[in-house]
């Protein structure tokens, strides 16, 4: 079994970090596509969709074909997002994680490294709406290293952070559509707090919600 050490980033690990984060979030779009199928005003807007081409063309397949053209539509529209989100993130504090994280007081970066190549990563900073948290953020593992533990590990090591710096609890984001994520949270003892509607038009209409969880720890 490959093993693996949780270390700083170092200015050499920048691109395989950026890799790693954008197959993350490359990940998004199935699940996020799968969500918005499953909403009722999706379904109703497919349903009608076909029935009126159904009773204007009877015909099954320009109905079909145009329910085809839709989704894929859709889908393109979710990959369009997520990549703005992407490119955003690379243009912001991935650009230069040195200065994001390792000179800000109360920050840091860390890289999980296994047989010498980096296959995860996460973050933390000083959380702006909650002065006595520390913010997760960033957190990816490669698709190759997962089941390894090394999320856990990662979690477990921006807890230790936290701890040894005097705060009371981490917290972090999170959307609906990232499941895996959520149990890893609620399985390391994460609570779920807070539930909203992310900011946007697209969002809501399609329900998109975004969780919010904290760990409290006890005081060093």
């Amino acid at each position: 079994m490959a093993t693996f050490e949780i270390r700083k980033f170092q200015d050499g690990d920048a691109e395989a970090v950026k890799e790693i984060f954008a197959l993350g979030m490359g990940e998004l779009v199935p699940s996020s596509f799968s969500h918005i199928l499953k909403q009722p005003l999706t379904q109703m807007v497919l349903m009608c969709t076909f029935c009126a081409l159904l009773t204007s063309s009877k015909s099954f397949l320009l109905p079909i074909l145009a329910l085809t053209l839709l989704l894929a539509s859709v889908r393109q529209v979710l990959t369009y997002v997520i990549n703005r989100a992407t490119e955003s993130a690379m243009r912001s504090d991935l650009s230069d994680i040195t200065e994001s994280y390792l000179t800000q007081k109360d920050s840091c970066f860390w890289v999980a490294e296994s047989d010498g190549r980096v296959v995860g990563s996460v973050a933390c900073v000083p959380s702006e709406n909650t002065p006595e948290c520390l913010e997760l953020k960033r957190m990816s593992v490669h698709p190759s290293h997962r089941g390894m533990g090394i999320a856990k590990a990662l979690c477990r090591t921006v807890a230790e952070f936290t701890q040894d710096r005097g705060y009371a609890a981490v917290h972090l984001h999170t959307s609906m559509v990232a499941t895996n994520a959520q149990k890893l949270y609620e399985h390391y003892g994460f609570e779920k707090i807070k539930e909203a509607v992310a900011p946007g038009f697209l969002a809501k209409i399609t329900n998109f919600t975004l969780i919010e969880y904290k760990l409290h720890l006890k005081r060093s």
